[in-house]
């Protein structure tokens, strides 16, 4: 009647000595030792484990592709309502994905850009200048965020995700409100509640400022996770999703810009 868990185990039946008795070391002469021990250690490459290096090079391949489709989007900006609904489904299947596949953030990469392409051609057509504007922008905030997280000067904590959460989830009911109420023709403006002033201000100026800083702090807890993934050893596959997530925010962030700029300049 012994613990089941116990009496499977050799570790704990009668016959454990026998069960775990090592085997003899090998007989190796001293040129075989002195070749084994000057063979160069695994590198976590060799061991199919997530780096920084790799993780780097899919990012940049990802946005590669993403650059590739926004090209795309430019010129036939037509396909912008359509990228957005397959690359809204991509992104989806992407999260909620236990193993990322390299296929799958690849395409979510190539639709991604055909909707960001579209979209920026728009916001060109009526604000002359605006997309090398807020892409030198959303380059600033980037690299401006990393160096910061590099130094150690900047560090995504308990305290601050959960007022990040908060205050994501503030933002995204503002925005569904202000989409029902451009949809129904209650506020009128280009940007609807954005629009509106307060103190001469538009809200979506000051709006718009924050939530820049939210995606900042956003791109702060993507390096933390891949920072926790190289130090635990994630296996290499895992890279594939530090570059989406990266992308995700990146995208976020030049959008917000891009209407932030529009805002001001309206």
């Amino acid at each position: 009647m012994s613990n089941p868990a116990f009496s499977n185990s050799p570790a704990f039946t009668a016959n454990a000595a026998k069960a775990l008795a090592r085997p003899a070391a090998p007989d190796f002469s001293a040129e075989q030792l002195d070749e084994m021990y000057g063979r160069p250690a695994a590198t976590p490459v060799d061991t199919d484990r997530m780096t920084y290096e790799d993780t780097i090079v899919k990012t940049v391949v990802s946005f590669a592709i993403l650059v590739a489709g926004a090209a795309v989007g430019w010129f036939v900006p037509v396909l912008a309502l359509p990228a957005a609904l397959v690359g809204f489904v991509l992104a989806l299947v992407n999260i909620f994905k236990k193993k990322p596949s390299p296929a799958l953030v690849l395409s979510y990469a190539a639709v991604e850009g055909v909707f960001v392409g579209g979209i920026s051609v728009m916001f060109s057509s009526l604000f002359d200048g605006i997309v090398p504007q807020a892409v030198f922008g959303t380059l600033a905030v980037v690299g401006i965020t990393l160096a910061l997280f590099a130094s150690g000067k900047v560090r995504a904590t308990k305290k601050a995700t959960k007022i990040f959460m908060i205050a994501m989830l503030g933002y995204l009911a503002f925005s569904v409100v202000n989409i029902v109420l451009m949809w129904t023709g209650v506020t009128s403006g280009m940007f609807g509640l954005r629009s509106q002033e307060i103190f001469g201000i538009p809200i979506g100026l000051i709006l718009g400022v924050l939530v820049i800083l939210l995606a900042a702090y956003s791109l702060v807890m993507d390096f933390e996770d891949i920072k926790t993934g190289v130090e635990r050893g994630a296996p290499r596959i895992y890279g594939w999703t530090a570059a989406f997530g990266i992308m995700v925010t990146v995208v976020w962030l030049y959008l917000e810009i891009l209407r932030l700029i529009a805002i001001f300049r309206e």
